[in-house]
């Protein structure tokens, strides 16, 4: 018995030292692994764009006739299952074509998009739209999902909504950049991760901790350079507290952004309360190397006088924005972006 108690002794001592090396070993096999998953990704994309190229040219020799066109599918995709199986049905091979016709440069793909981010950009009908979502592909790195609920979203019109013509083309090449603060805010935000159904009673308190059990997805629908700081922060004034619902930080305008939830209409003093808790933030907790805080208040709905008469003239740093707890179809939501930029086109002839 004493001879295998040191045995086992033994063997468990060998596991233990074997326990770093392993890790270090299926690390590099994990790398190795990601790394071919990404060179099948680039190859596939390359081979798709070739086949897409292929079949645009054989067409062009039809003089792009309709019927031609359609024959030609649907003959390639026969003999291209029979000899290859599933995945060059008629629509792939579309898509393939579709591909080419809208990337017709080879050198402008990327190979940190997979094949699927290409046949999510180019159904996307509006160049300056596909262009934006193609950049915050690659800066942003969104995943499949992240980019399908972006685009449902509109979230290049919303970010369009106040740019003149010169910086809405800068934000189709470039993506979105944060500059001032005014690049950081959307309206409306759309929050329908948060799974709360619009018409049931919604207090303050249930759609913060919708937005808390959503964290990642609701950072994602803020935008770049958010980070998590607090929920519930409580300031003391003589004796008496307030209670500011979130607080984030922006890593890349270096500045504190306080968030207060608002279920129903804008009031004036909720615009005024949210101008004390700026001004507290500024004075008592604001870093020297931190710019300004910034103040957004999201609310169900607002009225564009309330706020335009509350704030102070040439105000740059508290907003107020409406909160979308379902996904709009395209009709509703561009009828709101239409009726936004025509009260920011009335308050600038003002």
């Amino acid at each position: 018995m004493k001879d295998l108690r040191k045995t086992g002794n033994s063997a468990k001592q060998t596991a233990l030292n074997i326990s770093p090396i392993y890790k270090r070993i299926r690390k590099i096999i994990e790398n190795a692994r990601g790394r071919i998953s990404q060179i099948v990704d680039t190859e596939m994309v390359l081979a798709y764009w070739n086949i897409g190229r292929e079949i645009a040219e054989e067409e062009q020799k039809g003089k792009v006739r309709a019927e031609y066109g359609k024959k030609l599918l649907e003959g390639l995709s026969c003999k291209l299952i029979n000899a290859f199986g599933r995945g060059f049905d008629v629509s792939n091979l579309w898509n393939m074509r579709k591909f080419y016709q809208t990337y017709p440069i080879l050198d402008a793909l990327r190979r940190e998009l997979s094949w699927t981010h290409y046949r999510l950009l180019i159904r996307i009908k509006q160049p300056d739209a596909r262009g934006f979502y193609k950049q915050e592909c690659l800066a942003a790195k969104w995943s499949i999902r992240e980019l399908e609920r972006q685009k449902s979203s509109l979230l290049f019109e919303r970010l369009s909504l106040s740019r003149n013509k010169k910086a809405l083309l800068k934000l189709a090449r470039k993506g979105q950049e944060l500059k001032t603060y005014e690049d950081m805010i959307k309206d409306p935000y759309v929050l329908e991760f948060t799974g709360l159904a619009p018409q049931e009673k919604l207090y303050e308190s249930g759609l913060e901790h919708a937005l808390i059990g959503n964290l990642s997805r609701f950072l994602l629908e803020l935008g770049k350079g958010f980070t998590f700081v607090a929920r519930q922060q409580r300031i003391s004034l003589d004796g008496d507290h307030f209670y500011i619902d979130l607080v984030f930080y922006n890593m890349i305008l270096k500045c504190y952004v306080l968030i207060d939830l608002k279920v129903g209409k804008l009031a004036h003093q909720d615009i005024g309360q949210m101008q004390m808790y700026v001004n507290f933030y500024d004075r008592e907790l604001k870093q020297p190397d931190d710019n300004p805080t910034a103040g957004l208040i999201l609310c169900e709905d607002k009225k564009e006088a309330v706020v335009r008469y509350t704030l102070p003239e040439g105000n740059k740093h508290i907003f107020a924005s409406r909160y979308k707890l379902y996904l709009p179809t395209e009709q509703e939501l561009v009828r709101e972006l239409r009726r936004e930029k025509l009260f920011a086109e009335q308050d600038h002839n003002k």
